[in-house]
């Protein structure tokens, strides 16, 4: 899977879905919280949260300044690597919903 950023102006908001493999459940936990200061950190991160579902699965909500800020952040080595080895944790690719964001 390869991430296309939609290309708008202004902010970027999407809600991400990643559904564990039940054997490698703990040890995504532990790599997608590893993402978690660091990303908000980087330059342009407005909003990154992580959260589990009733069922296990991890959703995550991001929000960029910009496309750009989103697509450096993607570039990064640990997420190309992530992006890289994702199906060794996942029983399905990542599910991506991108949102336009409705507030001033």
């Amino acid at each position: 899977m390869t991430i296309n950023v939609p290309i708008r102006d202004g902010v970027v908001s999407l809600v991400g879905t990643a559904k564990p493999l039940p054997h490698r459940a703990a040890a995504l936990r532990v790599l997608l919280t590893s993402f978690v200061e660091p990303t908000r950190a980087e330059p342009g991160a407005l909003g990154y949260h992580l959260h589990e579902d009733a069922a296990g699965d991890f959703v995550f909500t991001e929000r960029w300044r910009s496309t750009a800020d989103l697509e450096r952040h993607l570039a990064l080595p640990h997420m190309v690597a992530f992006q890289e080895s994702r199906m060794s944790y996942l029983r399905e690719d990542l599910a991506i919903t991108w949102l336009t964001p409705i507030e001033p």
